[in-house]
């Protein structure tokens, strides 16, 4: 089974009577030569690495060694427990959990990208917002890291994932649509719907340039990250209450890869534009780099 469309993906799912990850789960089978439960096993090894990255990034309040970002999870987290959230426990939550995992990431610590290091906060984020809120599993989230696999799988192979290729739109994009297909799924609704809820939320980045301050990833994409698991949720609510996407998932995907091949190189990932070459911009990564020359200097 070779899965290379959206629309071969919902064809796959209603011809097998199976959800998208369980079709995900059975095309890496096959693959692989590997059977299920040990593929099942090694998928759960990457959910319990997600939430070690979870669980450090919102007790750790410590500075990056680039020195611009960290401990903002922790921030997050406190104002969330005192109950001033605006946005709910759904999306509070994620975001807390986003910050932690994107600013884990900054640390150097390890993480699972899902599907790059710089967009590796959305996911977590989504998955343990869920399970602290529902009654969800760590076997119900691992199967909706197979849904994310398998939209992802798709995306990849009919645009790109990277910001370097396609702007932070393929990259915080991708992982937004990806959370926002599966949220869809973990909440039963159909394959139609997560693949629309896909369609909605990869819309609304669509443009979206990768613009990385000093070249890391950090400013502004940990922050994209959190806002990614905002738009994931409303993309979500938007699919499951019977909202469709005027303009198919697979056009969609293709209309990124469009723009993606338009943009400025400047604009993709080599920090020669956008908030990378603000004035504040410029002055960080002046003085991260000289930073870096002393240090060199007294070794």
């Amino acid at each position: 089974m070779e899965i290379k469309s959206m629309a071969e993906l919902i064809e796959a799912c209603e011809r097998e009577q199976k959800t998208i990850g369980e079709i995900m789960l059975m095309m890496e089978a096959k693959k692989s030569g590997r059977d299920e439960e040990t593929i099942i096993s090694m998928m759960e090894e990457r959910l319990i690495k997600m939430k070690e990255a979870v669980d450090s990034g919102i007790k750790d309040g410590s500075t990056a060694p680039s020195g611009i970002s960290g401990g903002d999870a922790v921030k997050m987290y406190n104002y969330m427990t005192q109950g001033n959230a605006l946005s709910g426990t759904y999306i509070s939550n994620a975001m807390t959990f986003s910050l932690a995992t994107s600013e884990s990431n900054a640390r150097m610590g390890i993480i699972v990208a899902t599907p790059t290091a710089g967009a590796a906060g959305i996911l977590p984020g989504v998955l343990f917002s869920l399970y602290k809120n529902d009654s969800y599993s760590y076997k119900d989230l691992v199967m909706g890291l197979f849904t994310a696999s398998m939209l992802g799988y798709v995306i990849a192979n009919r645009s790109f994932i990277s910001g370097a290729a396609g702007g932070c739109q393929a990259e915080v994009g991708s992982a937004t649509a990806m959370a926002a297909g599966t949220i869809v799924e973990l909440k039963g609704g159909t394959p139609q719907q997560a693949v629309n809820a896909t369609a909605i939320a990869m819309k609304s980045l669509l443009g979206l340039v990768c613009d990385p301050v000093a070249g890391l990833v950090e400013v502004p994409c940990i922050k994209r990250n959190v806002i990614g698991t905002s738009i994931a949720f409303s993309a979500a609510d938007l699919s499951l209450a019977g909202v469709e996407s005027r303009i198919p998932c697979d056009e969609v995907i293709e209309a990124m890869y469009k723009v993606g091949i338009e943009m400025p190189r400047t604009l993709r990932e080599t920090a020669l534009g956008g908030l990378a070459m603000t004035e504040t911009g410029k002055k960080v990564k002046e003085q991260l780099f000289c930073r870096k020359s002393k240090s060199e200097v007294t070794q």
